[in-house]
């Protein structure tokens, strides 16, 4: 006699007839509804406490290399996982719901995001525009090894990022779609400005905005996918 089997077709543990699969899924999905807080928590935090800061200014990056610096290495880090973990989520989700065009590639970029946050917190930013205190108030006039590292982490991760959005809206719901799609554009945009050095409030609140808009991006479509993961076997 075959083992009974959930909507995923994986075996029913537990009680109430629990999908393994789905279960495992939803818990990945998760994390792309607590990286985005833990984030903007753990970075308003030390922004709001440091000497010197400046969040119409600076980027959060930056506060890797000063005091305390260790604190957004581990958050950027953390972060990062949590979002490599939500986009596994996605893929395992799109599997098995279906998500047309983009189940495939789509994870995956939000996936290289993740790990150009984790990249982008084991190479720490140049010190520039004045932080920490006591670094000229300008761009920074040389690049470390751990601040070109940073660059390429960090950049190619917000493409990604951006690509993942684009991508995943080929598959999703109407409303969906043109949420993954403006949120897209719109984080092209802002990390554009962020891109050409300028430190302008303008540019850098302009970012601020963008990157809040990415994570509750985040969040909608891992929670999208964690309701329409079915968990418990039809009665």
């Amino acid at each position: 006699m075959s083992r009974p089997t959930g909507p995923s077709g994986s075996p029913l543990v537990g009680r109430g007839d629990a999908d393994r699969h789905a279960a495992i899924t939803r818990s990945l999905l998760g994390y792309g509804l607590v990286a985005g807080p833990f984030y903007v928590v753990v970075g308003l935090a030390q922004a709001l406490t440091r000497d010197g800061f400046d969040l119409a200014r600076h980027d959060l990056s930056l506060l890797a290399a000063g005091p305390w610096g260790w604190i957004q290495i581990v958050n950027l880090v953390l972060t990062g996982l949590m979002v490599l973990a939500a986009a596994v989520g996605m893929a395992r989700a799109l599997r098995v719901l279906g998500g047309g065009p983009g189940a495939t590639w789509g994870p995956r970029l939000v996936g290289a995001f993740g790990v150009g946050m984790v990249g982008a917190g084991v190479f720490v930013a140049d010190p520039m525009n004045g932080y920490p205190p006591g670094t000229p108030d300008s761009p920074a006039s040389t690049v470390s090894i751990g601040g070109l590292g940073h660059l390429v982490f960090g950049g190619l991760g917000f493409l990604a990022l951006v690509a993942g959005a684009l991508v995943l809206a080929r598959g999703q719901r109407p409303g969906m779609a043109w949420f993954s799609r403006v949120t897209g554009v719109l984080f092209l945009v802002a990390f554009a400005g962020i891109a050409s050095g300028s430190a302008s409030p303008a540019v850098v609140l302009g970012f601020w905005v963008a990157l809040l808009l990415v994570w509750v991006w985040l969040a909608v479509v891992s929670l999208d996918l964690y309701r329409r993961t079915p968990l418990l076997t039809p009665a």
